[in-house]
């Protein structure tokens, strides 16, 4: 490859050695090297940069970051501004390689009266169109960073507020993508002065909760390319040959997002610089043509001239990345090693010197440590919150709700021709049945293109744009799902599903795609090897989580929560007590059909009296929804779901539900919403129908918050309600 001429430099430049030096570079790297097979296993670079996409380096607080870095290796030096920089030898030639940490990013704004958090973007650099709208809806790590002891912040998980797919009721048509204007964090507070006791104040930095995710030889994540570059520069640094002439400097600069203040600083210290490499982007977010090689160019400076700046070339190396500048931008490993290799050549060695992996900065759902009176709630629904079981596909949680009914009820369960789960109790006569339904939303396979691109349908509703960019799933039956233990713990392990991404457009006019794909980093064949085929499920990596006191998140918490309630109101059922027959049933199918209920209910025909389904009260109760429909407070109790879109309960038997409650002192209260419920099958047979839910925030979304206030409270109601005749 010739090298390109070089605009308005120095004629300093044109020395031989200089000349040499950058067009050896430029060749090294523009050599793409041979295609790896698609085995994680054998892809260290790419789990390494992983392990630097998870570190939090906003603009300002980079020391988050760099504690990791000086932690991992040796012979950095902080200066003022905040970078890291590492001589080696003396002498000339100068050879400066640089990277940028911090990314462009969210701060706390604003705390508001009822505890939820408004963020300003922090740095100057320009995102994706939908850079705001691949938040809205997913998982946060707020870093409440104490200003008296930076060193030691306290990581603070939260949820950016999204709608409600049911809750469409008087809600004004819009379709154009979310704006930072749209987005709320909810940590869990209920106040201002809860959020500011969990130690968040204004300007704290708030991250994307994105696990560390290698798929296939591929590694994703946001900043993935810039975050490699400073793995490059901290392997070169520890790697460098120093017995080469001249001196190699490393800086891993601070505040990049402000015009490269943090390293046009350092650089002003160095005197002259024959060649500046900087690893990663050093303009705007433009996309990389994936197909090409690691590109390295000559470049003008990316800060404005200063006198006290002298250097002769500037050379940007970066590597291709598909899906440049959102959430999934995604590197592979054969590129990350040409990085490498960059890295060492602009610093005086050869080759691709050793990845360096840094320990992990938090779970991805940090343990509540002190046991108290919702201990035993959140163990039980983060138990089944963490358990993939797309419609159609819930034997996973069949299997883990009869794993953890008593022993006694464990004897009776039967299974039945559908697929439900059904626990009958107490004598034949005057039936009642609480039901609950397993399955939760997310896709089915339809199309599987040679490239491996997956085309993908909707199990049950809700908008897709929440999955676009986001990590995927694709489950096999044979799939071992781990506990929650190691960094990903959450069945994300490498035993579990095939990794991937959803793939996503970086800018678009309207807030939904027209089609959302999935890809794995195989193509058809490799899936096919992989027992991938049309039907296969796809979700996409979830860890449930407490947040603040009494406050719980996690995808798929419709209807996991009511599977919970039924299984703890068995605590304070003695089935020898009863004087009727009262049937629990863990249904399937619910999303998008009712399908498990309907065979249930023809099963059972007319002999059921009453039907309660359990399920989700879709509540209004968020700053992104209007509290004129809809509107149950979280914290306030279970609820009577008195009117959905599928049945009505008729004030009589809402009135004695609510009398039960109060004598027991369970607090509840009577709501209407959107919806449909598994009683309404059995309500075609003549059984009275009266829902029993939570009410719930973020419904159908990777941000579900309920208050396990309210889950002790439906288990209770249950209980009293199937004891009393």
């Amino acid at each position: 490859m010739r090298t390109p001429a070089l605009p308005r430099i120095s004629p300093s430049l044109w020395a031989a050695e200089r000349r040499v030096a950058v067009a050896a570079l430029i060749a090294l790297v523009s050599a793409a090297g041979p295609a790896r097979a698609q085995d994680t296993t054998g892809a260290p670079y790419a789990a390494a940069v992983a392990s630097w996409i998870g570190l939090v380096a906003t603009p300002g607080y980079e020391q988050l970051a760099t504690d990791r870095i000086e932690s991992a290796t040796s012979g950095w030096q902080r200066d003022e501004i905040g970078n890291l920089v590492f001589k080696v030898g003396s002498g000339s030639p100068t050879r400066v390689v640089a990277c940028g940490l911090d990314e462009t990013g969210y701060v706390v704004s604003e705390i508001t009266d009822d505890g939820y958090l408004r963020v300003h973007q922090a740095g100057a650099n320009r995102h994706v169109g939908l850079w705001d709208q691949f938040h809205e809806g997913q998982r946060v790590v707020v870093w409440a960073v104490d200003r008296a002891n930076p060193a030691r912040p306290r990581n603070v998980p939260g949820v950016f507020a999204v709608r409600s797919n049911h809750l469409w009721r008087g809600r004004t048509a819009d379709d154009m993508p979310a704006s930072i204007e749209n987005l709320y964090i909810d940590v869990g507070a209920r106040s201002r002065a809860e959020a500011e006791h969990m130690g968040i104040d204004v300007l704290d930095p708030v991250a994307s909760d994105w696990p560390e995710w290698t798929f296939a030889d591929y590694v994703a994540g946001p900043a993935a390319a810039n975050r490699a570059g400073c793995a490059a520069v901290a392997a070169a640094a520890a790697s460098t040959n120093r017995a080469a002439r001249g001196q190699s400097i490393y800086i891993i600069s601070a505040q990049k997002s402000f015009s490269w203040t943090g390293l046009s600083s350092a650089l002003t210290r160095l005197g002259h610089i024959d060649t500046l490499t900087i690893l990663g982007a050093i303009g705007g977010r433009e996309p990389i043509a994936y197909s090409g090689p690691v590109v390295a160019r000559p470049v003008r400076a990316p800060w404005p001239a200063l006198p006290a700046i002298d250097v002769g070339a500037v050379l940007e190396v970066r590597a291709p990345a598909r899906y440049a500048g959102t959430l999934a931008e995604t590197l592979r490993e054969r590129d990350i090693v040409s990085l490498f290799e960059a890295a060492a050549v602009a610093g005086g060695s050869t080759g691709a010197p050793p990845p360096i992996r840094l320990a992990h900065a938090w779970t991805a759902a940090p343990p509540v440590i002190q046991r108290d009176a919702y201990s035993r709630y959140a163990d039980v629904l983060s138990k089944l919150t963490d358990i993939y079981a797309v419609s159609s596909h819930e034997e996973p949680m069949r299997s883990a709700v009869q794993e953890l009914l008593p022993a006694w009820a464990r004897d009776s369960a039967v299974v039945d021709t559908a697929g439900n789960l059904v626990l009958a109790m107490g004598p034949d006569r005057d039936t009642s049945v609480f039901i609950a339904h397993l399955d939760e939303i997310g896709f089915e396979v339809t199309r599987i293109a040679r490239d491996g691109t997956v085309s993908l349908r909707d199990r049950g509703s809700f908008f897709p744009f929440l999955w676009e960019g986001q990590t995927a799933l694709l489950h096999r039956p044979d799939d071992v799902i781990p506990s929650r233990t190691g960094k990903l713990g959450c069945g994300a392990d490498r035993g579990g599903p095939l990794r991937g991404i959803f793939i996503p457009r970086d800018s678009s006019g309207e807030r939904e795609p027209r089609d959302l794909t999935a890809w794995f980093g195989l193509d058809s064949a490799g899936l096919a090897a992989e027992g991938v085929h049309v039907g296969s499920s796809v979700t996409s990596y979830k860890c449930s989580a407490r947040l603040g006191a009494v406050r719980f998140t996690a995808r798929s918490t419709d209807d996991r929560a009511g599977d919970t309630a039924l299984l703890l109101a068995l605590d304070s059922i003695v089935p020898a007590k009863l004087t009727h027959k009262v049937i629990f049933a863990w249904s399937v199918r619910e999303e998008g059909g009712l399908l498990g209920s309907k065979a249930l209910a023809a099963e059972l025909g007319p002999t059921v009296g009453i039907v309660h389904a359990v399920d989700t009260f879709v509540s209004s109760d968020s700053p992104v929804e209007s509290e004129l429909f809809a509107h149950a407070t979280l914290g306030d109790g279970a609820v009577v779901r008195a009117l959905d879109n599928s049945s009505v309960a008729s004030p009589s038997h809402v009135d004695r539900v609510v009398r039960l409650a109060k004598l027991a002192h369970i607090p509840l209260q009577v709501g209407v919403t959107n919806g449909g419920n598994d009683g309404s099958q059995f309500a075609r047979y003549g059984a009275i129908d009266v829902a029993l839910a939570w009410p719930l925030r973020y419904s159908h979304s990777p941000a579900e918050v309920i208050d396990l206030r309210d889950l002790r409270s439906l288990s209770e109601v249950i209980a009293a309600v199937a004891k009393s005749k």
